[in-house]
């Protein structure tokens, strides 16, 4: 599986972004696929996943109400809808996906990464 990771860029505190990633395969509808980011100096962190259907997703408690993360299954591509960003969001942002049935915030339970695209936030 190959992920590709696009949408991200520069935006004020409190805009919007969306993040998309398009993922190779035929398999893409029976993997839960999830967005973990990566700030200056930090370690790698869980931002949301959802289920190989759509129907469940897991926020962190830092994006939760402001973050969205969906799926199309027909297009092979997770979004991640972000709203009232912040300075502490940016970050590379990376998709990643797991042939696990269960959601997880657990980055070693994940299989296979994109290579992530840059979310700069200003204050």
């Amino acid at each position: 599986v190959q992920l590709q990771a696009s949408g991200g860029g520069l935006v004020q505190a409190g805009g919007s972004l969306r993040l998309s990633c398009a993922a190779s395969g035929r398999t893409f509808s029976t993997y839960v696929m999830g967005w973990f980011r990566q700030a200056p100096g930090k370690e790698r962190e869980f931002v949301a996943a959802i289920s190989s259907s759509g129907s469940g997703t897991f926020y962190a408690g830092s994006v939760k109400g402001r973050f969205t993360i969906s799926r199309d299954n027909a297009e092979n591509t997770v979004y991640l809808q972000m709203h009232n960003l912040k300075p502490e969001d940016t970050a590379v942002y990376y998709c990643t996906s797991s042939v696990r049935v269960l959601i997880t915030a657990s980055a070693q339970l994940y299989d296979y990464w994109g290579q992530g695209t840059l979310v700069t936030v200003s204050s």
